[in-house]
């Protein structure tokens, strides 16, 4: 299964667990100018997870190298990409290709400029951490 995820999705939302946010000048979206902040304000961070659960490919938003995917109204995933994903900040492409049809902390992806279409790099998925929706 191979997935093109242009992150293009908004609507999420922090508190200050979980995991250290980027550096300042990575935290606003390349899609809608939202911080991480933001995106994760009134959501609390869970034990984080090897894979992202099987479902139809989330929506996604980057932040610098960290993606968060929306899996559901109450849910989110966030990542912290690894070494050479610095192109998600300036609005990449991100491709993903997985045999068993779901996200797994080591995965390779890929990234392509979003105009020229040339390879820009490569990194890999870090832990998912669950963030839901407070109560």
């Amino acid at each position: 299964m191979i997935l093109a995820l242009a992150a293009t999705t908004a609507g999420c939302a922090a508190t200050g667990s979980g995991p250290a946010d980027p550096p300042a000048g990575e935290r606003t979206s390349y899609n809608n100018g939202r911080s991480l902040d933001q995106a994760l304000a009134g959501y609390v961070a869970g034990d984080k997870v090897s894979c992202l659960p099987q479902t139809r490919t989330p929506q996604s938003d980057s932040y610098g190298q960290t993606v968060v995917y929306r899996v559901g109204r109450n849910l989110l995933y966030r990542n912290d990409m690894g070494p050479g994903c610095e192109g998600l900040g300036r609005g990449d492409i991100m491709i993903a290709s997985t045999p068993i049809g779901r996200f797994c902390r080591g995965d390779i992806v890929q990234l392509i400029d979003r105009t020229s279409r040339f390879p820009t790099g490569s990194c890999a998925f870090g832990d998912f951490i669950p963030y839901r929706k407070a109560k």
